[in-house]
């Protein structure tokens, strides 16, 4: 039995539109109260968070209501198509926490959509047309003018017949002839006009070779895949919507067949549409994002700044937060364009309950304590996780010899200035409390080491230690830290909306998206985590060990900082 949306969580929330369709369709008793979905990706690339919304969609359903959700790969383009990009679309939807009920495949249903487009030829419902691609989209006309019929519309059945065979073979021309479905040439519904419905591809198929030379357009294949599958809600984005008067034609012929040959069954599937998700500072088109691998602008599709699901992945964003950001920004009729500094908060708020504290130094300068013993070292405790004490601890070794930040230490401070200055004290995180004593310079004026005394009776958690000083500083130690590199991050275009400019998107890139440290330091714990562990570089933000590290040369993607400082720049 069905269940309601508000049921299956511990608390209350308001319904999506989509949701409440659904539960009408359930509360009417249609199909049985059988809720089914699916996921139809075209794997000729790499899933985005623009996908991950409609997998919560698909999906959410599905779970929410007892129902299923099946994969299906609309692989009807064998030109674009393979199957590293199968594998990759399996592997994101699993990291993104979702279980399909089947996987199925549009090529899965050739000899159905072939044997269904011969019983459109016999009735008199589609034929070939052997006019060029130009030609043909000329004589369709424009949305205010009506279309003018090929002057093959009318040739004889036997004819289209013959051909529509002749495109299935190795011999026929790619673009030399094409099946078009026979509607209505003066529709204002510009895809009612002729719509093709198969094309010739010689390209050989990444699952059935070079059985098949003449494929499916997707206009033809998505409504009746639904159909053969039992799909219920077929739940896609908004410029789907002109498309659903022919979804439906087709599944009004294919239920009329079907009865023809003896299955009276009325099911249909029922086409939903909401909008899409657009992110600033992003571009969300397939075709734009394969150029920039391709042309090498990023590093492959996994790079930390394009808007992947296994970019983000390997960036260190949690599904958890894509998921919690994909539920705020919500499901509407309306298309939109999201703050991508919403995506990074609900990230930032995700991380900060799971992120593991280490102390790292991104732009080290030495710090010398000059009243501490010669070659003593202590291990301190330090807390993996203050949201959450189940996370245990670690240890840190502190020393004679340490790293700050440069930004730390300020010769001639303001007022103001709580840190590392000549004559004030700083507490050292987990350690002692420090009074900064001088400074030795070079030749040009730069700060080559600091120097400072600490009190021994200022240990944090030491009895009586705990006096107060306005800064708190973190710190590595220099004998017992791991260089490292650290990569971060801006936005990946320079203008806010790339996607609806006229200008060349790859003029609009930002040329300071990634910028390399390979100067830094960090803690030896912090050297041991593999990527999807989260840290937090404390004071600095959260990162992730990145595929490329090794324990000899730790490499790690800033995933966001602690505070959106983005805003702040750019006012």
């Amino acid at each position: 039995m069905a269940t309601t949306a508000e049921n299956t969580n511990s608390e209350k929330r308001s319904l999506s539109f989509v949701e409440q369709m659904v539960e009408k369709d359930l509360a009417e008793g249609k199909n049985g109260g059988r809720i089914q979905t699916r996921f139809p990706p075209e794997p000729n690339g790499y899933l985005h968070i623009g996908h991950a919304k409609a997998i919560c969609m698909d999906f959410g359903v599905a779970e929410n209501y007892n129902g299923v959700c099946n994969l299906r790969f609309d692989d009807t383009n064998p030109s674009k198509e393979n199957n590293e990009y199968v594998e990759n679309i399996l592997n994101d939807i699993k990291w993104l926490g979702f279980h399909w009920g089947n996987v199925y495949y549009a090529s899965d249903y050739f000899e159905q959509l072939w044997d269904f487009a011969i019983w459109l030829i016999n009735k008199g419902l589609a034929y070939i047309d052997e006019q060029t691609s130009e030609e043909i989209a000329k004589q369709k006309g424009t949305p205010t003018e009506p279309g003018t019929a090929s002057p093959y519309r009318d040739r004889p059945i036997e004819e289209s017949l013959a051909l529509f065979h002749k495109m299935n073979t190795a011999e026929a021309e790619e673009g030399s002839m094409v099946l078009r479905a026979k509607l209505d040439m003066a529709n204002p519904n510009m895809h009612f006009r002729d719509p093709i419905i198969y094309r010739i591809i010689h390209t050989p198929h990444h699952r059935t070779g070079t059985k098949w030379h003449a494929y499916p357009m997707y206009d033809f294949a998505h409504g009746q895949s639904d159909y053969f599958e039992g799909v219920t809600h077929s739940i896609c984005t908004l410029e789907f919507v002109p498309h659903r008067p022919l979804y439906d034609k087709f599944i009004d012929y294919l239920v009329e067949k079907n009865q023809a040959e003896g299955n009276t069954t009325d099911y249909r599937p029922r086409q939903i549409e909401f909008n899409r998700l657009n992110l600033t500072y992003t571009v969300m088109s397939k075709r734009k994002l394969l150029a920039l691998v391709n042309e090498k602008y990023v590093i492959g599709w996994d790079d930390p700044r394009m808007p992947t699901v296994c970019g983000m992945r390997r960036r260190g964003y949690s599904p958890e937060s894509i998921r919690k950001f994909i539920d705020s920004i919500g499901y509407t009729k309306f298309d939109a364009l999201n703050d991508v500094a919403l995506l990074e908060a609900a990230v930032r708020e995700d991380l900060n309950a799971r992120a593991t504290r280490v102390s790292a130094v991104v732009n080290p300068v030495k710090l010398v304590i000059t009243n501490y013993p010669e070659g003593q070292t202590e291990e301190l405790v330090a807390i993996n996780n203050p949201e959450n004490e189940a996370d245990g601890t670690h240890t840190i070794t502190f020393s004679k010899n340490l790293w700050i930040e440069r930004e730390d230490f300020m010769e001639d401070a303001p007022k103001k200035f709580f840190r590392m200055t000549p004559g004030k004290e700083v507490r050292l995180k987990n350690a002692y409390i420090v009074m900064c004593t001088g400074c030795k310079k070079d030749a040009d004026g730069n700060i080559e080491e600091i120097y400072a005394e600490y009190d021994p009776q200022s240990k944090s958690g030491m009895e009586g230690a705990n006096r107060k000083v306005k800064g708190t500083l973190h710190w590595v130690s220099a004998d017992h830290c791991r260089k490292a590199e650290v990569r971060i991050y801006d936005r990946l275009f320079r203008v806010e909306n790339p996607g609806a400019s006229d200008i060349d998107f790859r003029e609009l890139l930002n040329p300071d998206s990634l910028t390399v440290l390979d100067n830094c330091y960090v803690e030896e714990y912090a050297a041991t985590m593999r990527p999807g562990d989260y840290l937090q570089f404390q004071r600095i933000g959260y990162f992730m060990a990145d595929t490329d590290s090794t324990p000899e040369h730790p490499v790690f993607n800033k995933t966001v900082g602690l505070k959106d400082t983005w805003a702040k720049m750019n006012k």
